[in-house]
């Protein structure tokens, strides 16, 4: 039972090729690399630090529909279709310099994502730290994967990775995320599956594993039409990955966007799966920091277990 609660913001402050420029009026102005952009951010309800000025030099802004993530980009100026990002995973303190960089390719896409969630980068260094801190190899299962950053990450520390996502089109993205970074001769199984029934057969094949990534949406369907609904499937997906958990596992790290749960309730729910573990669990937010103002931005609700 989880008695007492550490709730932290979580910010990524390393990034190079991302910055959040500015929020306000419930929209935020981003840096993706060369390009600045303009998207919805319902919880930027105070006004903007920077000039309009600002605002409206953007390279393009998401337009949303009535739908909960339709809408479309208004190109206001010329934009790849598609470019790279790199995140320096780690950092050698001695040297400073990153360890590993990862590389990976964006564009704008018709669900206003860029194929990157920024805010996740202190979630890809504590799974690579946690990894690393291993002397064996470790087996990592990375579910909702999208377009494969965290697997690359704990690739990249030294673990043997199986990537699970139900689109298609996201497991050809991070497969190709996989070249550019450089580890195309990393142990990665990339799966599509609706991930609830990859776990249950793999708990059938007594399969194991070391770390386990969730990061599911809130709906969501499967490759055949299988339903995901984060209320009524994600208790049924935690019992199942409790019984995929190694002797000796090193982390489970659940995230949930767009869900209105705090991080005391993922706290607890990691607490009844890892029950019998010992360990330490923490959560919170995930965050950015603004450049303008130094604003706080959370994006995510997560908790994390490790072990003791």
């Amino acid at each position: 039972m989880l008695t007492s609660a550490t709730l932290i913001p979580l910010p990524s402050p390393r990034w190079l090729d991302y910055s959040l420029l500015d929020t306000g009026e419930s929209l935020k102005l981003e840096r993706f690399g060369p390009y600045v952009t303009v998207r919805p951010e319902a919880q930027a309800i105070w006004r903007p630090s920077l000039p309009r000025s600002e605002w409206t030099s953007a390279h393009a802004v998401f337009r949303p529909s009535g739908e909960e993530s339709g809408g479309h980009w208004d190109f206001r100026r010329k934009m790849a279709d598609q470019w790279e990002l790199t995140y320096p995973l780690q950092m050698d303190a001695a040297a400073g310099a990153p360890l590993t960089m990862l590389r990976f390719s964006v564009m704008t896409t018709p669900g206003r994502h860029l194929g990157v969630f920024p805010e996740a980068g202190a979630a890809w260094d504590f799974i690579a730290q946690v990894i690393r801190s291993r002397k064996s190899p470790a087996k990592v299962l990375n579910l909702f994967g999208y377009t494969g950053i965290a697997s690359l990450a704990a690739a990249a520390a030294g673990a043997s990775v199986t990537h699970v996502d139900a689109s298609k089109k996201a497991v050809t993205w991070a497969r190709h995320n996989q070249s550019l970074s450089g580890l195309a001769d990393k142990p990665i199984r990339w799966i599509v599956d609706d991930a609830l029934k990859f776990v249950l057969r793999e708990v059938r094949r007594e399969a194991r594993y070391d770390g386990i990534i969730l990061e599911p949406p809130k709906f969501g369907r499967g490759p055949k039409g299988e339903v995901w609904d984060v209320y009524r499937s994600l208790p049924r997906l935690m019992q199942a990955c409790r019984q995929l958990l190694s002797p000796q596992p090193l982390f489970v790290m659940l995230t949930l966007y767009a869900v209105p749960a705090s991080a005391i309730h993922l706290q607890q729910m990691l607490a009844e799966m890892t029950s019998d573990r010992g360990g330490h669990i923490d959560g919170g937010e995930l965050v950015t920091r603004e450049q303008s103002g130094g604003r706080l931005l959370s994006h995510a609700v997560f908790a994390r277990w490790q072990a003791g």
